[in-house]
């Protein structure tokens, strides 16, 4: 049992790519598959796919890589935990390396991007920057 799912499933990507795997097998939750389905439309991730059924069911996630060698993710960071939550307003968004990572949020209009949280003017818990 995990405390922090988030987390877990963030660090899954780390390890996986240090090993220079393609695929992460992570055990799938909605907001899990939504964090996926953000790093898709951003580009970090090439596929997310569901798979197995009722308690068993998993995401697999297949890593992007340039040139077959460098991974698209280049870092990864939980920011608001479970023992420290944080929060920010709508003009408090933080920015990842001045704009070319992304950070996201989860708002009362759901998970998105903070360029999304910009654009729609509302702030939320920062779950996680990624560069």
């Amino acid at each position: 049992m995990h405390s922090d799912p988030i987390s877990d499933m963030l660090t899954r990507i780390r390890n996986a790519l240090h090993a220079g795997r393609r695929r992460v097998v992570i055990p799938h939750s909605r907001l899990k598959a939504e964090i996926a389905r953000i790093l898709q439309g951003e580009g970090y991730l090439e596929e997310v796919a569901e798979g197995g059924d009722g308690v068993r069911k998993t995401l697999e996630l297949v890593l992007k890589y340039e040139r077959g060698k460098v991974p698209c993710i280049r870092g990864l960071r939980r920011m608001s935990t479970p023992g420290l939550r944080r929060y920010a307003g709508k003009g408090e968004i933080p920015r990842v390396l001045g704009g070319l990572g992304i950070v996201i949020l989860s708002t009362s209009q759901g998970l998105m991007t903070d360029r999304e949280a910009r654009r729609r003017k509302v702030g939320g818990e920062v779950l996680c920057y990624v560069w």
